[in-house]
């Protein structure tokens, strides 16, 4: 979708600021924050069903709201879509209402240090034809989708050179609104700078990682 948190290649929100020696999480309720959204998960939700109930957020919110606020919130939709909670109960335990377990855990303490040690991976074990190959030029739809994408607005209508095929992986906007994976191939795609942004680039180039469904033929 085309949301505030597709910033890539957009002016006036000032530099990006970097932090020298930046600690993982700035404090305990960042590392909470991380902590719920994992145990809270456990297989109910996918990666991009999570990330699109971020996106999926009012513009003024998004900007106004840090990193792991925005995870927050976006858990608590996901809580409440998933029909763990109400809204209501939400409101509640925020004025300190406590509640029983609505289901037992699918992540317990003893197994997180394994859980995100494996992690998990989007790819998909089928033999899927590959639409492109490294080399092969390609541009980027323009397609404006309603729901979630990660294909970025400033890559849309843009040619590149398809550099590498990844393999094949779930497609995220099928994905992340229970319409089945979609298998197809993701490849990295390299956009000249003078291509996304004109004559007045200072040269280089960016990659992007790009679904089947993304590109077309020049």
């Amino acid at each position: 979708m085309n949301g505030a948190h597709d910033m890539g290649g957009a002016h006036g929100f000032g530099p990006v600021v970097q932090e020298p020696n930046e600690p993982i999480f700035h404090g305990e309720w960042e590392s909470r924050s991380l902590a719920l959204n994992l145990a809270a998960g456990g297989g109910r939700w996918n990666i991009d069903m999570s990330r699109f109930a971020r996106e999926n957020t009012p513009p003024a919110d998004y900007l106004s709201r840090s990193y792991y606020e925005m995870w927050l919130y976006g858990l608590e939709k996901l809580v409440v879509e998933s029909g763990m909670v109400t809204a209501d109960e939400i409101a509640a335990a925020r004025q300190g209402t406590s509640f029983d377990a609505v289901s037992k855990p699918r992540l317990r303490a003893s197994s997180v240090d394994k859980a995100m040690r494996s992690g998990g991976s989007a790819r998909v074990g089928e033999p899927v034809e590959a639409k492109f190959a490294a080399g092969d030029p390609v541009r980027a739809r323009v397609d404006a989708p309603q729901g979630h994408t990660r294909c970025p607005q400033y890559v849309r209508g843009r040619v590149g050179v398809v550099d590498r095929d990844h393999g094949v992986f779930a497609y995220p906007d099928t994905n992340a609104h229970g319409l089945g994976k979609k298998p197809q191939h993701c490849y990295a795609v390299r956009f000249e700078a003078h291509e996304l942004w004109g004559p007045q680039s200072q040269g280089g180039a960016v990659y992007v990682d790009l679904w089947d469904d993304y590109l077309e033929t020049t």
